[in-house]
């Protein structure tokens, strides 16, 4: 192998491709990159056998290969030059980068033992725009849970509908559900997936195109290709939990507030509710939601957000980490907060945007 290309070039790709490197791995050609130098292009893999990541970038080759080095070193060592054309080679069982100044080489490891990403993308089922990736899917992905032991609360719920796609998220003290109005491909077979949220925040790097969606049915995985740069994930096998039967049918409460005013007032609530469990309290009065806090050791804090309230005066208590997600993650702020009882859940919702909810389960307080 041999070939030459701008630095930085290079260097714009190989950040990314870092966040599918794992630094713990058991089995050490996961430690490294797959190059491989073809057809004018420079491919670059990297996986942890959870999620791969593939890009490409444009190259003067002078003689295709393929081989695989060691990803911290390669990726640190090209993060430090100038911006410069640099010739990527092998030599015997090295690999060298040479620029007009300086000479590294790496040792290499067989690419015959590198785990292929995937071995067809599969049948297309979407389109994603990256407006419904940025502003729609972040309002979602939050919500996901970080517990292995429960794999399906670790993903995300992509089920395909007549007019879309519904992803839902939950870790089970919260959910968040989201409509998109997202063009399915013409015989697109309908069905629902379990997609590991790690795989959705990754998307969420690439801003600057569209993305298509696969899905490789034999080998149980998702691919997204956005341009150059492709995104695969195993698909989690796992029964989602029945969300639908904890979403209330009715509400005794609503109260209308601006989004920006109750996250500031979270935000100071928060401090005086660390100490106490991080237990914020709503109180929904005629004309505003008044926000409190209290520890002993820290002492008590109390904040009223302008709010116009239908229905009955109520009160309600929320892990404050809970209530600072939801508020951080949406940009609209027109908002509604829904209760029936201090017992039940609270629901969120954006006023006139019936395609998203995001609810959370109360703490119980005494007093």
């Amino acid at each position: 192998m041999k070939l030459s290309m701008l630095s930085e070039n290079l260097q714009r790709k190989i950040s990314f491709l870092n966040h599918a490197i794992s630094t713990r791995s058991q089995l050490p050609i996961l430690l490294n990159y797959l190059l491989e130098a073809r057809q004018g292009k420079l491919f670059i893999c990297a996986t942890d056998l959870e999620i791969g990541i593939q890009t490409e970038i444009p190259a003067n080759i002078e003689e295709e290969g393929v081989i695989t080095i060691p990803a911290k070193t390669f990726s640190e060592l090209i993060a430090t030059l100038s911006q410069e054309k640099t010739t990527l080679q092998t030599r015997g069982a090295s690999f060298d980068v040479i620029t007009q100044k300086s000479k590294t080489s790496f040792p290499t490891m067989s690419p015959e033992d590198y785990p292929k990403l995937y071995e067809e993308k599969g049948e297309k089922i979407a389109s994603l725009p990256q407006k419904v990736i940025q502003k729609e899917l972040g309002k979602v992905i939050f919500a996901a849970g970080i517990d292995t032991g429960r794999p399906a609360l670790s993903g995300i719920y992509m089920k395909k509908q007549k007019e879309g796609f519904l992803f839902a998220a939950t870790d089970g003290y919260r959910l968040s559900l989201k409509n998109t109005a997202v063009e399915k491909e013409e015989g697109a077979e309908d069905g629902s997936l379990i997609v590991p949220a790690r795989v959705f925040k990754e998307l969420m790097q690439l801003k600057e195109e569209d993305v298509d969606v696969f899905i490789a049915e034999g080998k149980n995985q998702i691919i997204f290709q956005a341009g150059a740069t492709i995104i695969v994930g195993r698909l989690i096998d796992a029964q989602y939990p029945p969300y639908e039967r904890i979403i209330p049918l009715d509400h005794g409460s609503k109260v209308q507030f601006d989004r920006e005013e109750l996250q500031k007032a979270v935000k100071i609530c928060a401090i005086f509710a660390r100490e106490s469990a991080n237990i914020i309290r709503f109180s929904l009065r005629k004309n505003s939601l008044v926000v409190s806090a209290n520890s002993p050791s820290v002492g008590d804090n109390t904040v009223d957000v302008e709010a116009t309230l239908t229905g009955e005066e109520n009160e309600i208590a929320f892990n404050a980490r809970y209530l600072l997600d939801v508020l951080g993650n949406i940009e609209e702020n027109d908002m509604l907060f829904e209760m029936t009882g201090p017992l039940n859940p609270g629901v969120f919702k954006i006023v006139n945007d019936s395609s998203y909810l995001h609810l959370i389960m109360p703490v119980r307080v005494q007093g």
